[in-house]
């Protein structure tokens, strides 16, 4: 059976995966209600798990270093709780095969190589290079769903990464480039970093020290 979080780890984690988001970005993504969200969100404020940021036309809570610990305890505790740690773990080395075709993927839509210049940027103006990238975005997407549904079985706070990842990848098809792997939306490479980091600190990994990181 499937594990649920509670309500008091699915708002913190939220604060964690997302960097900085607003109330009600949190509340959707601890698949919770705005009010409870923001109440619980008010409680971390101030215990100092969290504070609220403005900068740059950005706005919203991030965690403190305090938060941060108290979020890898909670997870910790959860994971074990839960009996998930080997399907966890086994889901991070299949994402970790798949990360490098996203990351090349994403490349190819920002940049295409003209002449001796090979960091150009892509202008979109070639169907088929631009056609490449989203089939191979849409087999990532597959398996993506694969993957995420194993880990939604043991605990419940991995469903929807893989609905997100194909909303956005569905709007980038309309026409939408930006859903690839645009800034400030739920991009294709917005909602897999979110699903990265989901995973490493679920199971204690500091980003950049997994097996074979430079």
């Amino acid at each position: 059976m499937t594990h649920a979080s509670a309500p008091e780890l699915s708002v913190l984690h939220a604060v964690r995966v997302s960097g900085v988001a607003a109330d009600t970005v949190v509340a959707r993504r601890a698949g919770i209600d705005p009010g409870t969200a923001s109440e619980l969100l008010r409680d971390f404020e101030a215990y100092g798990w969290v504070t609220y940021v403005e900068f740059g036309g950005t706005s919203g809570w991030t965690l403190t270093e305090a938060g941060r610990d108290r979020d890898s305890r909670n997870l910790a505790e959860e994971l074990d709780r839960a009996g998930a740690r080997n399907a966890v773990e086994q889901a991070h080395k299949e994402f970790e095969i798949l990360n490098g075709r996203l990351v090349r993927a994403c490349t190819d839509w920002q940049l295409r190589p003209a002449g001796d210049d090979r960091l150009a940027a892509n202008d979109h103006s070639d169907p088929r290079w631009d056609g490449r990238v989203l089939d191979e975005l849409t087999v990532i997407g597959a398996e993506l769903t694969r993957l995420t549904g194993a880990l939604a079985g043991v605990l419940a706070r991995f469903g929807g990464y893989a609905e997100r990842f194909g909303a956005a990848l569905t709007r980038a098809r309309a026409g939408d480039g930006q859903w690839v792997a645009g800034i400030g939306v739920a991009s294709c490479h917005a909602v897999w970093m979110e699903l990265h980091e989901d995973l490493l600190s679920t199971l204690g990994i500091v980003r950049g020290a997994e097996p074979g990181s430079r």
